[in-house]
């Protein structure tokens, strides 16, 4: 099974200097690759506390000089929140200087204070995130980039030219049932973060599969992957008194950047979904809610935590797991052991598991228009 280690660098009320939050964090990164993980993961977000990673692109290139092995995926770059030209060319270079390393995740971005901060209106994120998707995905296989109804792009070519196909190492974080038919539609694979009922996820992930042989009828869709807090150690009541206290307060980071408690949360166009999220964090309040959502994560002795990943590898497919072991501010030391324990007790026996490999990528031929030398 392929198992990758996420960072989230995150400082929740700004408790030690950013600095130290990434010198720790980067710490923890550079032991994924000796300790055996597949990949490294972080996400895009900007402005608060929560996430402190702006430049999702911009880390993993730094990983790509620290590492040799190990592939590196972004979970996700939020594509409204960029000009799809410049993101084009990002991932081109960092798959040339990773030599085709990296697994490209997507995302359309949920938080007020992200899109008001880049002027944007959030009614529009599914239309701009679709329309940049194609865009980008379509210029990874051509070599150029051109159209689109909002972007009105000339066409460019994307310089270096991509070496490398995208197709089966794209995926996409989505959550609301509505995005399952786009993301089928765009022929990529699924990034799941636990945070709603298995059995919801299951009937989105009928939506997704039926969606997809009807517009890929000629190939399987990419098995997914599924991000994750984790909490291990020997102790049974340790792991659960710790996991309840470092996931739960992870959750209440979310609930603060989201907003999930204002009427807002939920309120833009094609949206809709998550303001179920915020009538239920009413009835169940911030600590229930919070709660609920650490109990789907994988968390326990190292016995528990295999058999919760197992659940979910056999519940949705998944090829694969990206966890976190560092969050909501806990020590260093508490997530290097947390870490450490993982490594000696779960991660020997999730490599045991079979899983379809995410594809090593094919790779592609100059553009034919490229091979024409250009008049002096």
């Amino acid at each position: 099974m392929h198992v990758g280690y996420g960072v989230a660098f995150q400082n929740p009320r700004n408790a030690i200097s950013d600095s130290e939050v990434y010198r720790n964090e980067l710490r923890l990164c550079e032991m994924a690759e000796p300790l055996g993980f597949d990949s490294v993961w972080s996400v895009e977000h900007h402005f608060d506390d929560y996430t402190m990673c702006p430049d999702v692109l911009q880390f993993l290139a730094y990983m790509a000089g620290k590492t040799s092995r190990v592939q590196l995926g972004s979970m996700v770059v939020v594509l409204p929140w960029h000009d799809p030209v410049r993101v084009a060319e990002q991932i081109s270079m960092l798959d040339h200087v990773s030599n085709g390393r990296f697994i490209l995740g997507l995302g359309r971005g949920l938080a007020r204070i992200e899109y008001e901060g880049f002027r944007l209106d959030q009614n529009e994120g599914r239309n701009l995130f679709v329309e940049y998707a194609e865009l980008i995905l379509n210029a990874l296989e051509k070599g150029y980039i051109e159209g689109g109804k909002y972007t009105k792009q000339p066409r460019r070519d994307i310089r270096p030219f991509p070496g490398r196909s995208f197709k089966g190492r794209t995926y996409a974080a989505a959550v609301s049932p509505e995005s399952m038919p786009i993301m089928a539609k765009l022929g990529v694979g699924l990034l799941v973060i636990p945070q709603k009922p298995w059995e919801a996820v299951k009937q989105d992930f009928e939506v997704y599969h039926r969606v997809w042989r009807e517009v890929n009828p000629s190939k399987p869709a990419p098995k997914p992957l599924s991000g994750g807090f984790c909490f291990v150690d020997e102790n049974k009541d340790r792991a659960e008194e710790m996991a309840m206290k470092w996931i739960g307060a992870y959750y209440h980071t979310a609930m603060r950047h989201y907003e999930m408690t204002s009427q807002q949360f939920g309120s833009h166009k094609s949206y809709e979904f998550y303001s179920h999220v915020g009538k239920y964090i009413a009835k169940h309040g911030l600590d229930g809610a919070a709660a609920d959502f650490a109990r789907l994560m994988p968390w326990g002795t190292p016995e528990q935590v295999l058999e919760k990943i197992s659940f979910i590898k056999d519940t949705i497919d998944a090829r694969g797991v990206m966890l976190n072991f560092s969050y909501a501010g806990m020590p260093f030391e508490e997530a290097e052991r947390n870490l450490k324990c993982f490594v000696k007790h779960v991660l020997p026996e999730l490599k045991k598991l079979e899983t379809e490999d995410i594809a090593d990528p094919s790779p592609l031929p100059m553009p034919e228009h490229a091979r024409i030398a250009t008049p002096a």
